[in-house]
């Protein structure tokens, strides 16, 4: 089983320029490509994304609940899980 599913991807590819200034995938083969090339983690909620900046080590401080959904490396999938994609 892929950990990236159809919805995931075109999340990503519908809005990869959030995260940088040109596309880096035209295709669903080419975004989860990508994704897997670069680690990217899907998670279940919310807290989950911030559990993940925590254990990563990366600094949120100040980012208080919902500001953490609005890093450039968390996408919102819209069913309730976030792709979170290390640049």
């Amino acid at each position: 089983m892929h950990q990236f599913d159809d919805e995931v991807l075109e999340c990503f590819l519908e809005n990869q320029q959030q995260l940088f200034p040109d596309n880096v995938a035209e295709t669903l083969e080419e975004a989860e490509d990508f994704l897997e090339e670069c680690m990217a983690v899907v998670v279940n909620s919310a807290e989950e994304v911030a559990a993940f900046f925590e254990e990563e080590g990366i600094d949120m401080e100040g980012a208080a609940g919902d500001e953490i959904l609005e890093a450039d490396e968390v996408f919102d999938i819209g069913d309730g899980r976030y792709l979170i994609v290390e640049a």
